[in-house]
């Protein structure tokens, strides 16, 4: 009964001290004119409410357990300043929710400007829009925690002009997850690069467009294990690596890579060339079941089995 208690008690904590949380309002009007004066302030557990605008602004968020949130991404516009020479939004803090904004125009004298850097231990991102940065979302944090990304645009993010920069990229941190989010034109980097140790993209739309030149689709460069679900890729006709679609491990593999799934993708070929649609050079076996792929392209480059694979006749 007492080990009972304590778990219930765990369970509740979280949730009396999130109704015990200050609200801090900003916007024209309200307590706090920008969402920097907000970080300036924000203590642990704060929800900061932002109403819509556009703040030429950028704000660097350290307090821990932070809700983060905009009336509507559509109306709440932030950036065209970066601060630490690193992104619009730097998130310092641990357990961090953002939603409900747009993040544009984030560029730093390295060429590796993000709408988010992030820093912090578990990051959750949902129905956020990143127009026009260097990297959309940027984490570099140490390699602990997840990085949660939900039902948001990336349109436009990405530069190689030095290091690459790209619509997601994640460093060493234990998991990176992707859902129902949409990526369009990326520039020169790749859609979504992870170092993850497990990386899942599940019912995303990734797509270069008449104008994108995004090198892969996907990129998971040392390994680790990959989930990719229910996704519509669609590589361009300017894409700036015509090789593959999705890499695995073509930096060298250094995670541990239990299990490589990749299940009921569709591919669309835009471009007047030929590709492959998974090139894995670990040794784990790729599974790829209930794909459609053109005829155009190779299923599958190294180790695995394609199983139940359809095609497109495109």
């Amino acid at each position: 009964m007492r080990v009972a208690s304590f778990a219930f008690l765990l369970i509740m904590l979280p949730i009396a001290l999130r109704a015990e949380s200050r609200v801090l309002e900003v916007g024209p009007g309200r307590s706090l004119s920008l969402p920097s004066a907000a970080a300036a302030v924000a203590q642990s557990g704060d929800v900061i409410r932002i109403a819509p605008g556009n703040y030429e602004d950028c704000a660097v968020w350290r307090a821990d357990g932070l809700v983060i949130e905009g009336d509507d991404p559509e109306r709440v516009i932030i950036g065209n300043r970066t601060c630490l020479g690193k992104g619009v939004f730097v998130i310092v803090g641990n357990n961090v929710v953002l939603r409900g904004v747009t993040l544009t125009g984030a560029r730093s004298a390295d060429a590796n400007g993000a709408g988010i850097r992030a820093e912090g231990v578990n990051l959750t991102v949902e129905r956020v829009r990143f127009l026009r940065n260097e990297n959309g979302i940027l984490h570099a944090g140490i390699g602990r925690g997840a990085l949660i990304v939900r039902d948001s645009l990336f349109i436009g993010n990405g530069s190689c002009e030095r290091a690459c920069a790209h619509g997601i990229y994640a460093g060493p941190l234990e998991l990176l997850r992707v859902e129902r989010s949409r990526f369009l034109a990326t520039r020169e980097g790749h859609h979504v690069k992870s170092r993850a140790y497990r990386t899942e993209v599940l019912e995303c739309d990734i797509e270069d467009g008449p104008d994108g030149t995004a090198s892969y689709l996907i990129d998971v460069p040392n390994g680790g294990a990959v989930l990719l679900r229910g996704n519509r890729l669609v590589k361009g006709p300017r894409s700036g690596n015509r090789s593959t679609a999705i890499s695995i491990g073509a930096e060298g593999v250094d995670r541990p890579t239990p299990e490589i799934r990749i299940e009921g993708n569709v591919l669309i070929l835009e471009g007047r060339y030929r590709t492959v649609f998974v090139t894995n050079h670990t040794a784990t076996p790729a599974i790829l079941r209930g794909n459609t792929i053109p005829d155009a392209v190779t299923v599958l480059r190294g180790d695995g089995r394609v199983i139940s694979a359809g095609a497109t006749g495109r």
